[in-house]
């Protein structure tokens, strides 16, 4: 699949061809739902937590004898019925993580990259370089190239020249940086384009081209 490169100005300046390992994999939208749960699920921390019958304080005595009150027979003033009683069957803490083998996140990704070419949802960008830190200057260039469109922005390392663009992109709402190697699912489906810049592109080639 051959797609345009462009500049920050949103020119073209030439072509490319994307991997068709990568970008022309089947698309596997079980695997995908999958992915993406697994994903979800990882992510909730599991710390929630109510305390029962035998937690909270207080109800160590009888609150009454057993007969001759007229009353219903009672064991603790913090059984589940009375206010300030414990909790029954609700929520204690538990991991909620899923496993899924390597290669079918990988496959997933694949799919979702797949997916996101077919819709002409990966553009290409020669090089991403910005002479300062500054949030309008990004919000400028990626109305160039995406237009309204929200936008993921791939970075292939950490260093001085890219720091400018994740720093510049932070605080715009519907763009974020990644670096390829945290590449995931859930951002890819989250955002309308994939802007990737070639060196990107040929790591993308390298962890998951097969």
């Amino acid at each position: 699949m051959e797609v345009d490169v462009l500049n920050m100005e949103g020119q073209k300046v030439s072509s490319v061809d994307l991997p068709a390992a990568i970008f022309e994999a089947p698309i596997n939208i079980d695997l995908m739902h999958q992915a993406y749960v697994r994903q979800m699920a990882n992510a909730r921390l599991g710390t929630h937590k109510t305390k029962g019958r035998s937690e909270v304080s207080g109800g160590g005595r009888k609150p009454w004898r057993q007969k001759g009150t007229g009353r219903a027979r009672q064991g603790s003033t913090r059984a589940p019925h009375w206010v300030g009683g414990g909790k029954v069957h609700t929520p204690k803490p538990r991991d909620y993580s899923q496993a899924m083998p390597r290669k079918m996140r990988q496959a997933a990704l694949r799919s979702a990259l797949s997916a996101k070419a077919a819709e002409k949802g990966v553009v290409v960008v020669d090089a991403l370089t910005l002479p300062e830190i500054k949030t309008r200057r990004m919000a400028m260039a990626l109305d160039r190239i995406v237009g309204d469109a929200s936008a993921l922005i791939l970075i292939p390392e950490k260093n001085e020249e890219y720091q400018r663009v994740v720093l510049s992109t932070n605080n715009l709402p519907d763009a974020k940086t990644l670096l390829v190697n945290y590449l995931n699912i859930r951002d890819l489906l989250s955002y309308d384009r994939l802007i990737v810049p070639l060196p990107a592109l040929a790591m993308l080639d390298t962890l998951l081209g097969k």
